[in-house]
């Protein structure tokens, strides 16, 4: 199942208001939505755009993918970039640890040999 993080347009005719949503990429825009991740009203001078962070990054690290609309919006309170940079962290974690590992039986490995 592709989730997608989008927008869903509700308010009326000429004063729209959207709920960002994670939803399955095979329902339609205003339709079925797995959970609601917060919400921009353009109307408001400035705009409002309010989203639980911990919501968005779980969805992302579960696979899902972004909207246009959605990541310039997340794009600006900056979560995409924190998700980016933790995301990176990881895997620079999971590299240096393999290293360590590698190092530990090459040394080990020049130790038995030397005994023998």
């Amino acid at each position: 199942m592709p989730v997608r993080l989008r927008m869903r347009r509700m308010g009326s005719r000429k004063r729209p208001f959207y709920r960002l949503v994670a939803a399955d990429s095979r329902y339609q825009r205003d339709g079925r939505f797995l959970e609601i991740l917060g919400y921009y009203d353009p109307m408001e001078e400035p705009f409002k755009f309010k989203v639980d962070r911990e919501k968005v990054v779980g969805w992302l690290n579960k696979g899902a993918t972004m909207s246009e609309t959605a990541e310039g919006l997340l794009r600006r309170e900056g979560i995409v970039q924190a998700f980016n940079m933790s995301k990176a962290g990881s895997k620079a974690d999971i590299k240096s640890d393999a290293g360590k590992k590698e190092e530990a039986i090459g040394a080990g490995e020049s130790k038995g040999s030397s005994e023998a």
